[in-house]
């Protein structure tokens, strides 16, 4: 282990989305502060950088995924991964935020100590493979959701008999020629919805083979409106008002798929119905045996997927997977299908806290154990906080908030002259899952993730408009959060 400690204000870890807007609030609302970004990759980016598979988009409009500080001037709403990287990029060169960055690290454990009040974290160099030690007074983790290391493929029966090759979107690489190639994209979320379209271009044949369905709407790749008033108004008005159309047209669409889920899914199954044509099978292959909104929703930008079916270029097979077989996949209806490549776009490996290994004053944390604290910080535990976004609406909607948040929790701090802050649960407390989701990714993870509680402030709102005043305008100082 290197003998030198680097000691900052605050360490944030991730330098993805979350990470560089967690960086531009430090700079503006605690220009005082010293701070390093930690990035275990050699690049900015996060999962816009990790992702490569051909098609690779938000599934959010960018008026609500981009900043808040920062407008999206591009006329694609629904935009390609590349442009977000970009923007991303852009973002971080003119904050002057690289400076900050260290690359290669990849933090290892975390460790408070009441009595030094600072965090000290053990960092192993992923060019180097040297270990460095950190400390820090505040650790603001930003390092996504999911192992970037790989992700969740079942154990499918037969998959070493396969022939051809067998391809995880995560780990898609730009030398994979797919032209004239026969594909079965295995699921049927967004990262299927994607997937199929863009194929199809070039392959002789793709297969979407999902289980069940998944509820998908067509979107406007550009919204007309946005781009008139970036025309017309200054950029930070055009894009303001864009957004909050966005977040107030989004809760409104989410508010009526729980209220009126029925009502919902004949719009969508209209919509869709529509688009294919009255032939088409929509009842078996587009209507999930769940609600609106039970799991997330999949746009596809131009309906580019139903036109894709509609011209015969892609094709949706509803059917559970019996094995492989050395040329395709056998159903359980004792079809095969043929395919040179099997892509398993089959979800994410969901992993707290980038599987951070924490201990506060010599005790582990187990995060199963934890309850959240305003959506960010956790019970019992110091100094920490963890940058998220929504289920129901765009991710940096809530990261930047929960930034802001804790940027004012360390000026108070500042003000206050206390190091330390924790957000105090005594005894029991009712409790409920901390996401209300029955996606596989999330079902698999259930018992390792903190809990939520039944009322305030240990109850997550999923609502944009009231985290804002949760965030930005309530009180710091409640029966809770304990300043020392």
């Amino acid at each position: 282990m290197s003998n030198s400690t680097n000691y900052f204000d605050v360490i944030v870890i991730g330098a993805g989305l979350s990470g560089i807007g967690a960086a531009h609030y430090l700079q503006t609302d605690c220009p005082d502060k010293t701070y390093a970004l930690l990035e275990m990759r050699d690049t900015i980016g996060g999962t816009w950088d990790l992702f490569q598979y051909p098609g690779i988009r938000s599934d959010s409009d960018m008026y609500t995924l981009g900043y808040t500080f920062r407008p999206w001037t591009l006329s694609k709403a629904i935009a390609d991964g590349g442009d977000i990287l970009k923007y991303i990029r852009d973002t971080a060169k003119e904050e002057d935020i690289e400076k900050n960055i260290r690359y290669n690290h990849k933090i290892i454990t975390s460790k408070w100590s009441s009595e030094e009040q600072q965090w000290t974290i053990e960092v192993k160099r992923t060019d180097t493979k040297e270990t460095v030690q950190f400390t820090c007074n505040f650790l603001l983790m930003c390092s996504g959701y999911y192992n970037y290391d790989h992700g969740y493929t079942p154990n499918f029966k037969g998959a070493d008999k396969f022939k051809g090759q067998i391809i995880h979107p995560q780990k898609w690489t730009s030398d994979i020629d797919y032209t004239d190639k026969k594909i079965i994209v295995i699921g049927s979320g967004a990262t299927a919805v994607t997937l199929v379209p863009e194929l199809s271009k070039k392959a002789s044949k793709v297969i979407m083979l999902q289980r069940s369905p998944s509820y998908i709407a067509s979107a406007p790749s550009e919204d007309k409106t946005a781009n008139f008033l970036r025309k017309t108004l200054p950029s930070k008005i055009a894009y303001s008002i864009s957004r909050w159309k966005k977040v107030l047209t989004g809760m409104f669409f989410y508010y009526l798929a729980k209220k009126k889920p029925k009502w919902v899914k004949k719009i969508i199954r209209d919509g869709t119905q529509k688009a294919l044509g009255t032939d088409y099978d929509v009842a078996k292959h587009f209507t999930p045996k769940y609600d609106p909104w039970d799991e997330r929703f999949c746009l596809v930008p131009d309906g580019d997927l139903f036109h894709a079916l509609a011209k015969k270029k892609a094709e949706i097979v509803t059917d559970h997977i019996d094995q492989f077989t050395e040329t395709g996949i056998l159903l359980k209806s004792g079809e095969t299908l043929e395919a040179d490549i099997i892509v398993t776009a089959t979800g994410l490996d969901l992993k707290f806290m980038a599987g951070l290994q924490v201990t506060v004053n010599n005790k582990k944390v187990k995060a199963s154990e934890l309850y959240v604290y305003r959506g960010t910080m956790f019970s019992n535990v110091p100094n920490l906080a963890l940058i998220t976004g929504y289920t129901n609406a765009s991710w940096t909607l809530k990261s930047d908030l929960s930034s802001q948040f804790i940027c004012r929790v360390i000026n108070h701090m500042h003000k206050t002259n206390t190091r330390e802050v924790t957000p105090e649960l005594n005894g029991d407390m009712d409790n409920i899952p901390l996401i209300d989701f029955s996606s596989g990714y999330i079902e698999r993870a259930k018992g390792k993730l903190p809990k939520q509680g039944t009322k305030r402030p240990w109850k997550l709102n999923q609502n944009y408009v009231l985290d804002i005043m949760n965030y930005k305008y309530s009180k710091l100082k409640d029966d809770v959060l304990k300043f020392k």
